[in-house]
């Protein structure tokens, strides 16, 4: 297994090892010195997003020190010998402390970038990020992918001031290599383990933002969906969630799966820092046409969060997907009585009315785009990758893992890669109608006419159930209805928040709605969590 891929030419960074570069930054502008700084952060554990970002605006915090807290939260959680050995985190940047030190600087000599200035976030290993550090997507066949480039949406949130400290586990190839697949597992980085309870799974494919998050390695992660990738892991591992609209968020230089259905989205400690990181995430991308109504879609996600935003929303209540586990039908009741009490009025949808041919037809459609996809979407990111980079097509990452079976191969195969490569094409007529199906029966029978027909805002239910044990070789188990699969093929978004907790393991709950409605998600999201503060810490247990 290969860990922390450049670890051993940063050794500086571990530890807060290295010292300040100069004086400490004192004077108008506020920043403390750096042992100050250090005293004032206390436990970076008890911090948010927002709360760092206004510790620094406030001059008690440096990001100097934040990032050095992180960087030796990492070191303790996820790779000593000994500590619970997440697995979360894949590579670290080497320049972390660096930047750090230079957006502290910045501060005093320019003032802040954005609202994200100095902030530490974790990215997803599918996406690109400028430096020495390899793009993988879990996969050793992408040892060398180091394209030296930001994806757009890193770039955008670099121009706010963030800094990305390292990339995440994942599962590979975005868990879309065998339908045997255990989540969180990835031939680079091993399997990674649910903070709540080691033994149990963090879901996937976006299992190290979420477990990272979770046990607070950065202020922030981002991970990548095409179908419950952030919502999964986000409900799993207890923290919030926000996969955006399809086309608000640019997917250039992201390891693809479906350009129809791929976005990536914020993974984070609260709703607030959720709103905050997607503000600098979205926008138009010339090179991603998806993107093409993004700048005059997107908004200042935070200007609308209040306490009181649920107070005569009519909410519909999904009551179909629910489920029959009593536990989860207690903890959801629970926070239907907490949105009724905030003032939303909610309308029970006992069925969504979705005939069993239907919902067979937009799983079969789904399929068939995901295969052609994938073929097609990978082939290309592919020729774009460095020489070094040896498997060119599909067809040559399905002959290396055969090759290399031990090592990419020790648990399950790859019949999802060969059957995407049998596929006839973009062009194909039955990929073509399998498009117009999923648009007709998840988006415009499905959420619109939920919403229409209902006369309600937002629709809610359980993301999913709590997480199961993990056992390599055996695939995943999941429990109840997912709330992913509609907003997933219709491209809309979806928002999760902690719910509470079964037996130790985070339960979320989803709010979802029509194309391009993220603030009022996240209005109605935040209310929510405001009143309900469900949010578990993890306990790292081991049993």
């Amino acid at each position: 297994m290969l860990r922390k891929l450049i670890l051993g030419a940063v050794a500086c960074i571990s530890l807060g090892g290295c010292d300040a570069i100069g004086s400490p930054l004192t004077g108008e502008c506020q920043v403390p010195a750096l042992e100050e700084a250090r005293a004032n952060l206390s436990n970076i554990e008890d911090y948010s997003l927002a709360e760092l970002a206004e510790g620094m605006d406030k001059g008690i915090l440096s990001s100097e020190a934040i990032t050095e807290a992180y960087l030796d939260r990492i070191a303790e959680l996820d790779d000593v010998e000994g500590g619970p050995q997440l697995n979360a985190v894949l590579s670290l940047m080497p320049d972390a402390l660096e930047i750090a030190r230079v957006r502290d600087a910045e501060r005093c000599d320019d003032g802040e970038r954005g609202a994200l200035h100095g902030i530490p976030l974790l990215v997803k290993d599918n996406i690109e990020v400028a430096g020495p550090v390899p793009t993988t997507a879990g996969s050793t066949a992408l040892s060398d992918n180091v394209t030296d480039r930001d994806a757009p949406l890193i770039e955008r949130l670099k121009n706010e001031g963030a800094i990305i400290i390292g990339k995440t586990n994942l599962s590979q190839w975005a868990n879309f290599r065998s339908s045997n697949s255990t989540s969180g597992w990835s031939a680079v980085g091993g399997l990674v383990k649910n903070p709540h309870r080691l033994p149990y799974n963090s879901c996937g494919s976006s299992s190290g933002s979420g477990s990272a998050m979770a046990a607070s390695l950065a202020a922030g992660t981002i991970g990548t969906e095409t179908d419950g990738s952030i919502m999964c892991p986000s409900s799993a591992n207890g923290v919030v969630g926000l996969k955006p609209t399809v086309g608000l968020v640019s997917r250039r230089h992201v390891v693809p799966i479906s350009h129809t259905q791929d976005t990536a989205g914020p993974m984070t400690r609260t709703v607030r820092d959720a709103a905050m990181m997607l503000t600098a995430m979205a926008g138009s991308d010339p090179e991603d046409e998806a993107t093409v109504e993004a700048d005059a879609q997107k908004e200042n996600y935070t200007s609308g969060l209040s306490e009181n935003a649920l107070k005569g929303v009519r909410i519909g209540v999904m009551r179909d997907q629910v489920g029959d586990n009593p536990a989860i039908i207690e903890q959801f009741d629970a926070a239907l009585t907490v949105m009724e009490a905030q003032g939303a009025v909610l309308v029970e949808i006992p069925d969504r009315g979705i005939s069993d041919a239907d919902q067979e037809a937009l799983g079969e459609a789904e399929f068939l785009i995901l295969l052609t996809e994938f073929k097609a979407d990978l082939n290309a990111y592919l020729a774009t990758t460095p020489k070094a980079v040896t498997t060119r097509t599909l067809a040559d990452l399905i002959a290396y893992n055969a090759a290399n079976a031990e090592v990419e191969m020790p648990h399950f195969g790859q019949e999802l890669f060969e059957q995407a490569q049998a596929q006839a094409g973009l062009t194909d007529p039955r990929y073509l109608a399998a498009l117009k199906t999923t648009k007709r029966i998840a988006g415009e029978q499905g959420i619109d006419r939920l919403l229409r027909e209902n006369d309600v805002a937002v629709l809610v239910s359980p993301t999913l159930g709590p997480a199961w044990l993990s056992t390599l070789g055996d695939g995943d188990i999941f429990e109840g209805p997912s709330a992913s699969w509609l907003p997933a093929t219709s491209g809309y978004p979806h928002l999760t928040v902690p719910m509470g907790a079964i037996d130790d393991l985070p339960v979320g709950i989803s709010f979802y709605g029509a194309k391009w409605s993220e603030a009022l998600l996240l209005s109605a999201g935040y209310a929510y969590e405001q009143a309900s503060q469900m949010r578990v810490t993890p306990q790292f247990l081991t049993e």
